[in-house]
């Protein structure tokens, strides 16, 4: 009996690299878009045998953002959009993309051109050698001013408090495998701090030092609240140490109170006069302690919030409507 002949596939059908899909929140960014756009097709352009996707997540534009992202995906097919409802916030607009992007590595990256789009060939190229996390590690920015003392302080404090090591100075901009995206998409928390989930997965790690540049065009889209939001959520997404601080200034503050309950039994079984307390130590005391009462109920108060968020189930964000996507 004669054996079946194999059919040559690999004559028939040329070998053609895994797709790569660049995930990019978008919120009010009409002043950058079209720069942004056009870069982006120009990196994939000069490596043509990759099949490129861009996915852009409008996360409750207020100008033209939406439109001229749907404008763009009618030319060019290998840009598609996801739509919000409302604003639900960058974090929700991330795990949007991640959730839907089709390729075999993701890329996420701000809209403001800060993390400019050249430098993926070279995220690429580290995930191609064997890593399937590659961080871009920003060696220096162009911000200044309150802005940039806030993030600095807020690198070297997160770096000093968080209980699972996470690199400082990262963003959102670097590439994942889609063996970590899947992670990162099981996790079912809805307050999230991208840079540290990402730590928190795991996986083969590279990184990838640049300059970061200044925002290409408009004014900044995330609000000092906002930031500092973001900060909260990543302090108290991996650290238990404010719990831990309230533990160790309960205990100062009590083994105090009991030594000078101590002092003054003795002084009064010794017959030393006690001096009679007045009124500025006692209003002093009295502050102190409920200054440390109330700033023990606040942060009991944030770890709860995010407790209740959770319980309640409800999802991060709703689809209004898709363009390009299959």
């Amino acid at each position: 009996m004669a054996l079946p002949v194999p059919r040559p596939a690999t004559l028939l059908s040329p070998v053609r690299s895994p797709g790569i899909s660049i995930v990019i929140p978008i919120f009010n960014e009409e002043a950058v878009l079209p720069e942004l756009l056009q870069r982006l097709g120009a990196v994939f352009d000069r490596q043509p045998e990759i099949a490129w996707t861009a996915l852009l997540v409008n996360d409750g534009s207020r100008d033209r953002s939406a439109e001229l992202i749907r404008e763009h995906a009618a030319r060019d097919s290998r840009f598609a959009l996801i739509e919000f409802s409302r604003n639900f916030g960058f974090q929700a607009a991330l795990a949007a993309g991640l959730a839907h992007a089709p390729g075999e590595a993701i890329v996420t990256m701000d809209a403001d051109l800060q993390d400019p789009p050249e430098l993926i060939p070279e995220l690429v190229a580290k995930w191609r050698s064997g890593a399937e996390i590659v961080r871009a590690v920003r060696r220096s920015r162009q911000e200044s001013g309150p802005r940039r003392f806030g993030m600095d302080l807020f690198h070297r404090l997160f770096g000093r408090i968080a209980d699972f090591p996470i690199e400082a100075n990262t963003g959102t901009f670097g590439l994942m495998s889609r063996s970590a995206v899947n992670a990162i998409n099981r996790l079912p928390e809805r307050n999230r701090f991208f840079p540290g989930l990402r730590s928190w997965v795991g996986f083969t790690t590279a990184e990838v030092i640049y300059d970061r540049k200044e925002r290409a065009a408009g004014e900044p889209q995330q609000t000092l609240g906002r930031l500092i939001r973001y900060a909260l959520d990543g302090i108290f997404s991996f650290s238990y140490l404010p719990l831990r601080l309230l533990t160790y200034t309960g205990g100062a503050v009590s083994t105090v109170g009991f030594a000078l309950g101590c002092f003054f039994i003795i002084r009064r079984l010794l017959g030393i006069e006690v001096a009679q307390t007045g009124f500025t130590t006692l209003v002093t005391l009295v502050l102190f302690l409920g200054g440390v009462q109330l700033i023990g109920i606040g942060i009991l108060g944030e770890y709860l919030a995010r407790v209740y968020d959770e319980v309640k189930q409800r999802p991060a964000y709703l689809i209004k409507r898709t363009t390009g996507l299959g």
